[in-house]
């Protein structure tokens, strides 16, 4: 630990020891120059400490027009249990926050304006997030302008959106705009999209005499184009609201001419027909194919269904290592069918596109690659002469490749995981043979370490950390694939 770490837990214990011996005297009614009155509750208070986590209680000690002698102030809607929550954290900046006071806690400490603990409260309640409470949370943090937990809540609606129809309460009692804002969003994370229409029919069926007018709103967000002729045919245009409804009628009619020409091969430009944004895939980046690719392909784990998201202006590449940091995918090295690669290129997967980031030192075909504490580690590879032992690390917020520690051995073609803090490379090819050995590094020591080896000889092999182990996976001996 550094010295100036050292000051800071110092500054800490002291602020922490302070903080302790101010509550006792408010606890033994000492030194009180206030009181707070609440629901007949009454609890002695230290002006210049409610003060100073308050703006609230700053103005109602300095600016509210009582004579600065003033010693009560009585505090409306607010219970006293709670009331004696916020006092606790004033003076020590720490509350116990429950499943069963979080939502009163916060809108007292919204009232109160205690934005910190406005904040803790958030924290807890995006912990707490789950398919039964999602809707409520998500209305909670917009009646008080949490914009944070908001957005966490309204994403975790979209990710999560069966099991919230199947089992949160509030679902039903949804507005129809706030409905309508769920499903016409691509985010929205469902297997099928007979999901949404059925969630619609029973969102309506809950209040029926006031809602079945809005499927006319509704159903346009449904992507119907996405739905089987059989589908269409025996559930959608024949249900009742449907047919009762005017403006649905012509949607569901040109949706069933048009859906057996649909070609899934071209992009889709209506919305009808657009497809959602799967929660989550796995991306297969360049690559080679009797030549050199630059096609990328997505593998939807929610459809079972790979699409191809190529990019135009990305140029072809193989033999180099990927990782995944931030919102970005990083295609680091590598070979290009005429150059080993020092480049590295960054996808946005939301936007599609590529950006050029810092070149690392070395050029690194066959380079290993794995992420840790939020830096990209960059390993051995061949730079078109001889593989290589050195290692480099990338930041991020400062674009900036460092040439770190080298192993104890020359590796291409190896693999790299990661495991309790540690960056674990084995196995690959030293230029004269496959290997088996193995070694980590530790960002605290600044050193790799060798491991006991492995029991064969592994080349192009796969290596991931697992409930604690690191298991290496297939490859290549010298001698043949394993």
């Amino acid at each position: 630990m550094s010295k100036q770490e050292e000051e800071k837990g110092m500054e800490r214990k002291v602020d922490g020891m302070s903080c302790n011996i101010i509550n006792e005297l408010r606890l033994e009614k000492q030194l009180c120059d206030a009181v707070i009155v609440v629901d007949g509750a009454e609890f002695h208070v230290h002006k210049n400490i409610l003060c100073g986590c308050s703006p609230y209680f700053m103005a109602l000690f300095t600016n509210g027009g009582y004579p600065p002698d003033k010693l009560r102030y009585s505090i409306p809607n607010v219970s006293a249990k709670i009331m004696e929550l916020i006092v606790e954290y004033a003076y020590i900046r720490r509350v116990n926050i429950t499943e069963k006071n979080v939502c009163k806690l916060l809108i007292a400490a919204d009232c109160l304006l205690v934005n910190s603990l406005v904040n803790d409260c958030c924290t807890f309640l995006k912990a707490q997030l789950c398919p039964e409470n999602c809707v409520k949370i998500w209305h909670l943090a917009h009646s008080y302008f949490c914009e944070k937990l908001k957005q966490q809540a309204f994403r975790f609606i979209l990710h999560n959106f069966e099991e919230m129809v199947r089992l949160s309460e509030e679902f039903l009692d949804l507005t129809v705009e706030q409905l309508s804002e769920i499903i016409e969003k691509d985010e929205l994370n469902v297997k099928q999209e007979s999901v949404v229409f059925e969630a619609i029919l029973q969102w309506i069926k809950h209040a029926p005499w006031k809602r079945k007018a809005h499927i006319g709103v509704l159903l346009p967000k449904v992507r119907l184009g996405l739905l089987t002729h059989d589908y269409l045919m025996n559930n959608v245009s024949n249900n009742v609201l449907v047919m009762d409804d005017m403006t649905c009628k012509p949607i569901v009619t040109s949706v069933l001419m048009g859906i057996d020409d649909l070609n899934p091969s071209l992009p889709l430009s209506s919305d009808l027909q657009r497809l959602r944004l799967p929660s989550a895939v796995l991306l297969a980046i360049g690559g080679y194919g009797h030549k050199n690719l630059n096609t990328i392909e997505a593998y939807d784990t929610r459809a079972a269904r790979w699409v191809n998201v190529t990019c135009d202006d990305e140029s072809p590449r193989a033999y180099h290592g990927t990782v995944y940091l931030n919102g970005f995918v990083y295609c680091i090295g590598g070979f290009d069918s005429v150059d080993f690669l020092n480049s590295v290129r960054r996808f946005d997967p939301i936007t599609r596109t590529w950006a050029q980031v810092n070149p690392m030192h070395s050029c690194r075909c066959d380079v290993s690659v794995c992420v840790l504490d939020s830096r990209i580690y960059a390993m051995g590879g061949f730079d078109g002469i001889r593989q290589v032992r050195t290692v480099e690390r990338y930041e991020p917020e400062n674009d900036r490749w460092c040439m770190i520690a080298p192993m104890h051995e020359r590796r291409g073609d190896s693999s790299a995981t990661v495991l309790n803090g540690k960056v674990y490379i084995c196995g690959g090819f030293d230029g004269n043979g496959c290997l088996f050995t193995g070694e980590y590094y530790s960002p605290q020591t600044g050193a790799w370490t060798l491991i006991t080896p492995m029991m064969i000889r592994r080349r192009g092999l796969g290596v991931v950390a697992y409930g604690g182990w690191v298991y290496a996976v297939g490859g290549n001996d010298g001698c043949s694939c394993r």
